[in-house]
């Protein structure tokens, strides 16, 4: 089995059998997880690339 190393994605199925993402911090803690789960892993996939994409957009605050 491969090291984790932090800060990293995981992919893991939901009790329907459909895959989702968290995202753990450098210290291992569980930060952020999809929104939504997805029947087929390869759009979870496309999903936490969005996320690694979005890094340099803007945060609007109120």
């Amino acid at each position: 089995m491969t090291e984790v190393k932090y800060p990293c994605y995981w992919q893991k199925k939901d009790g329907r059998g459909q895959w989702y993402w968290i995202y753990y911090a450098k210290n291992a803690e569980p930060i952020a997880r999809s929104s939504e789960s997805y029947i087929h892993k390869s759009d979870c996939t496309h999903s936490v690339s969005l996320m690694k994409g979005s890094s340099g957009d803007p945060l609007f605050s109120e």
